[in-house]
């Protein structure tokens, strides 16, 4: 049984359709699943901590550094991607796709992995897309191949 994956994706959540095929034609019994993953990843984090100063003690609080928080983001974006990785494992071809900066992001994070990952076939940009036009472009585009 071959495996077809096609994964529409931003920072904040994840579309996975799986295209399966049990008989010779694509079109006929091609049975087609979708998943989602939300991220969880938090866009304002206020760490805790932070102290203010001897000389007045009700004056500002000094602000979490950035880099903490641009740390804690890139975690769990990589747990995300990792999520993803863990879905589609065993397919045969993947196509990515998105708006933004994740889709090459999730590219390099399964080229990092030592062990078997599908062949991506493609990593093309798309705008917002709702579920059915995520099935019908992932539909379409495996179709051709």
């Amino acid at each position: 049984m071959k495996k077809h994956i096609g994964i529409w994706l931003d920072h904040k959540k994840a579309f996975i359709v799986i295209k399966k095929r049990t008989e010779p034609s694509w079109e006929e019994a091609a049975e087609v699943t979708v998943t989602e993953i939300l991220s969880g990843v938090e866009r304002k984090v206020r760490l805790s901590g932070g102290s203010r100063t001897r000389n007045t003690p009700w004056g500002p609080q000094e602000v979490a550094v950035d880099s903490k928080i641009e740390v804690r983001q890139k975690q769990q974006l990589r747990k995300f991607y990792h999520q993803i990785i863990e879905v589609i494992k065993d397919a045969d071809k993947v196509l990515i796709m998105g708006p933004g900066e994740a889709k090459s992001e999730l590219k390099k994070e399964m080229e990092k992995l030592k062990t078997r990952v599908p062949k991506i076939i493609d990593v093309q940009t798309c705008d917002k897309m709702t579920i059915n036009q995520i099935i019908a472009k992932v539909k379409s585009y495996f179709d051709k191949i």
